[in-house]
């Protein structure tokens, strides 16, 4: 696969995420609040509420790399990030898209002190490092800017590089014995797993990793299965447990 954005590209990648998510929350209409968001489950309440959430703990990771004792991402593990979420998603639309900006904010200025302390530890994840770190808020800035709406922010919008980076992330969703060939049109075949359990899915990259990533393609995904009459591959659930691949 490509090799890995140095860590100054990444940065700006990720700036450039962050400033389209913070235009992207200002045009949220106050009525859109306590709908479904494009994330099954979510209102856009709660998902800005996690958004938020998430910036002010990646904010925080960063400021403590290399401690001696790195924070844990949450206060009150899973169960406190949760419950965080769904107290923070009551408040009025203004007071939280306000709340959601300036958290937005606050991460953004932090972006650029993290090349200096890159692979420092923190405590998002087991072993996890600064870098890791700034690749979950790629994927969280990203993914859940197309969750916020689809239509605003499709995978189509997603850049190649990310599209790239999800399919080494997202390599630890498929299951033992099965052999993914991802086929981007018109780049070099990608090999996820390996088992006698074998199909071929081809599209573009952006839709290829939409799929990977259990969000809508914007076009077709064309599935080919080494056996006849054998079902679309299934994936495992959102490795959110664990450190994921760069």
């Amino acid at each position: 696969m490509t090799q890995l954005l140095a860590p100054g590209e990444l940065i700006a990648q990720v700036t450039t995420a962050l400033d389209e998510l913070s235009v992207q929350l200002r045009d949220v209409p106050d009525t859109q609040y306590p709908k479904p968001s494009s994330l099954p489950g979510w209102s856009t309440a709660q998902l800005i509420a996690h958004l938020a959430s998430f910036a002010k703990a990646a904010v925080r990771q960063f400021e403590n790399a290399g401690t001696e004792q790195p924070p844990a991402m949450y206060d009150g593990g899973a169960e406190g990030r949760i419950e965080a979420i769904n107290m923070t998603a009551l408040m009025r639309p203004e007071s939280l898209r306000a709340l959601a900006s300036d958290a937005l904010a606050q991460l953004r200025a932090a972006l650029p002190g993290v090349e200096a302390k890159w692979e420092a530890p923190v405590g998002y994840r087991p072993t996890a490092t600064a870098a890791d770190m700034m690749y979950a808020t790629w994927r969280e800035m990203l993914i859940h800017a197309t969750d916020l709406d689809e239509f605003v922010r499709p995978a189509a919008s997603w850049p190649p590089a990310f599209s790239e980076h999800l399919f080494r992330a997202l390599s630890a969703r498929v299951p033992q014995g099965t052999r993914l060939v991802l086929q981007p049109h018109g780049k070099t075949p990608i090999v996820l797993g390996e088992g006698a359990k074998s199909w071929v899915l081809s599209g573009t990259d952006f839709d290829l990793a939409a799929w990977m990533a259990g969000r809508p393609a914007s076009g077709p995904v064309q599935v080919t299965a080494a056996a006849d009459g054998a079902a679309d591959p299934k994936l495992l659930p959102w490795p959110s447990d664990r450190l994921m691949n760069r």
